[in-house]
């Protein structure tokens, strides 16, 4: 009686509450892929209907061959890989020097790398933008890159900084004894065990200039526009192209799935890798 008991609370408090969760924050993805897929008799219509009653891919066709997104998905792409590259090359060198060295300014340098992300990045737009027409980029995939780097670096500084802190610096000392440079001591014993921590922080850099709006709506043309800005520009002052904006929003998140499918593993390690001080 009392092991019912204890199913029965379980279910109650338990099971019930984490499928109610489950539902409501998948809800809106199953909407999206619905409406992606209805004919516009029954998108448009008077009764709302929770599946099509005929699936159709009119929509994915027209944003592929009318409205050419592989364009802005190709933009997306380059500026993501390029922005997460130069992040981690910068930000691992520099996470070292901060958790291995100590110098004058190094705690300065810290509260400023995090205080810069406690502005909001709209004010960085007119500098940025009167930097980048100086340089002669504006409009380009580089001038996005350089200006998501501007809040990616010190994120990711703090957050490797964290993660190496937590290493025994016998590690490299051990290396070092044996004949090997400190450049060689952190590509050969450092690099290989941050593995998971750059790969987790790798994922937060490509997921936010994947997703980035706000300096992609400033700093882009008609030929260096990324998805979320193409995306934009199907709501208009009409209207909305619902069929087109929802398939956009299925094909956007479908890399960002396969990223975390083959990379799950070393991103939960590299999540909890130094969250413990000892």
């Amino acid at each position: 009686m009392k092991g019912k008991e204890n199913r029965f609370y379980r279910l109650l408090n338990l099971h019930i509450p984490l499928i109610l969760l489950l539902l409501f924050l998948l809800f809106p993805f199953y909407w999206t892929l619905v409406t992606s897929i209805k004919p516009a008799r029954e998108l448009y219509g008077s009764v709302v209907t929770y599946w099509p009653r005929q699936i159709t891919f009119e929509a994915y066709k027209k944003l592929f061959f009318d409205y050419n997104f592989l364009k802005p998905m190709g933009n997306s792409l380059l500026v993501a890989f390029f922005t997460t590259a130069l992040t981690l090359f910068v930000a691992s060198l520099a996470s070292y020097s901060f958790s291995r060295f100590r110098f004058r300014g190094r705690r300065l340098l810290m509260i400023l790398f995090l205080t810069n992300n406690m502005f909001p990045t709209v004010l960085l737009l007119i500098p940025l933008y009167a930097i980048m027409r100086r340089l002669g980029i504006l409009y380009t995939p580089l001038a996005l890159v350089l200006s998501y780097t501007t809040f990616t670096i010190p994120f990711s500084i703090w957050l490797l900084n964290g993660y190496l802190s937590d290493l025994p610096q016998s590690l490299e000392e051990a290396a070092m004894v044996d004949g090997a440079n400190r450049p060689q001591a952190f590509t050969r014993i450092i690099l290989p065990i941050l593995i998971p921590c750059l790969i987790a922080t790798g994922v937060y850099i490509f997921m936010t200039s994947w997703n980035e709006y706000t300096f992609a709506v400033m700093f882009t043309n008609e030929e260096s526009r990324t998805i979320p800005v193409s995306l934009k520009n199907l709501i208009g002052q009409l209207g909305v192209q619902w069929d087109l904006l929802t398939a956009g929003g299925i094909i956007t998140i479908i890399p960002v799935c396969i990223m975390f499918f083959f990379a799950q593993r070393r991103l939960v390690e590299g999540l909890t890798a130094g969250a413990v001080k000892g």
